[in-house]
């Protein structure tokens, strides 16, 4: 009976690194899933309003996580013709 407790206890702490990396991996990946869900724009759940969301995204402010070298200019034939599509 001791060899069958001692042997269960040994299964049982050889999880808890397993444990503790999948438990780490998961917090983290639903806490990238609510950051991304309220602070970018490009993420929608559900659409109210307007037929196009991506129309209200703002070009200036990167969507990217890490971004260098980019600037943005706008286009003035394509902002005349959104213009008067809307």
């Amino acid at each position: 009976l001791a060899h069958k407790i001692s042997s269960f206890l040994s299964f049982i702490f050889q999880l808890i690194p397993l444990v503790g990396i999948i438990s780490t991996a998961a917090v983290g990946a639903i806490s990238f899933c609510i950051y991304s869900l309220f602070s970018k724009s490009d993420v929608i759940v559900h659409k109210f309003g307007s037929s196009e969301p991506w129309e209200t995204v703002n070009p200036a402010k990167s969507q990217k996580l890490i971004t260098i070298h980019q600037k943005w200019q706008p286009i003035e034939e394509l902002e005349k013709v959104k213009k008067l599509t809307k």
